[in-house]
């Protein structure tokens, strides 16, 4: 059984558990909560958060990925696109003829996604003008006024995935007996870079029970300002690598019941008999 714990300003546990204690509805995800809530898929959360892992690892402002959001909106709904317009592909429906890249990268949305920002800090002044003049500033789209329909929804969408509004990305599925941790890392480093002192990651350690039948955690500490970026990350991309639980800041999110969105920890002190301080580094 896994745990994945993130720490520095907090910790973040994820679990694969033997089995749900009751089978949650069809796989699908929300940000937010109440009447304001968006409901996506889960490619659609993986995607979000993908793009908003990618600025974090840049350290982009949440101006970008609201443009980047709205520019994905238009062109693929969230959607990682085999197809399109001629010869276009992927998530930006970026096309290879003009100078994006290859198609078997462009529809890697990590790859994608950071020839989006790399063009987009080249447009003067794009944290300032408006989101749809920016995103038609980096497509060339032939109908740059199209992205402005999605200003807000990428807006919302930006300020969950980056953490401003905190707790707010659940989804929900139902988690298998095993869950694949080392693939979950590989993507983690893709999406935010390589593991470092002054890194999005900024190292992952283990803390094993010795207890035959518990769990293992690992500790993934992370920079403060992008912990809930990685948390929502975590969430989004849970059903790809089999995560059920993840922990941060006294509240816990499982896959079991992620309907319900975030909830506060009973005991957020404890795990496996170990103590886990409420900030700083986790240590066993």
């Amino acid at each position: 059984m896994l745990v994945l714990v993130l720490g520095v300003a907090g910790y973040f546990i994820v679990t694969s558990l033997q089995r749900a204690i009751a089978p949650p509805p069809a796989p699908g995800c929300q940000v937010g909560t109440g009447t304001q809530a968006l409901t996506l898929d889960t490619d659609q959360a993986a995607i979000a958060a993908t793009i908003a892992g990618v600025a974090a690892r840049h350290e982009l402002p949440r101006r970008a990925v609201t443009i980047a959001l709205a520019a994905a909106l238009q062109e693929s709904k969230l959607h990682n696109l085999g197809y399109g317009d001629r010869d276009s592909v992927g998530i930006f429906q970026q096309r290879p003829s003009q100078g994006w890249g290859p198609a078997v990268r462009l529809q890697d949305p990590v790859y994608a996604t950071t020839k989006f920002f790399a063009a987009l800090t080249q447009v003067h002044g794009y944290a300032t003008m408006p989101v749809s003049q920016a995103a038609q500033d980096v497509q060339h789209s032939a109908d740059g006024s199209a992205y402005a329909q999605w200003t807000d929804m990428a807006g919302q969408l930006a300020g969950y995935f980056t953490g401003q509004e905190p707790h707010g990305v659940s989804c929900w599925y139902t988690p298998p007996g095993q869950a694949n941790p080392k693939g979950a890392a590989r993507r983690m480093a893709q999406t935010f870079g390589p593991a470092g002192q002054h890194a999005v990651v900024v190292r992952i350690t283990a803390l094993r029970s010795g207890s035959k039948n518990q769990r293992s955690t690992a500790v993934v500490h992370v920079r403060r300002s992008a912990a809930w970026t990685v948390a929502g990350w975590l969430v989004a991309h849970a059903q790809a690598y089999g995560l059920s639980e993840v922990r941060y800041d006294g509240y816990t999110w499982k896959a079991a019941n992620g309907s319900m969105g975030w909830q506060r920890d009973r005991d957020p002190t404890s795990l496996s008999g170990k103590t886990v301080p409420q900030a700083g580094i986790v240590a066993g």
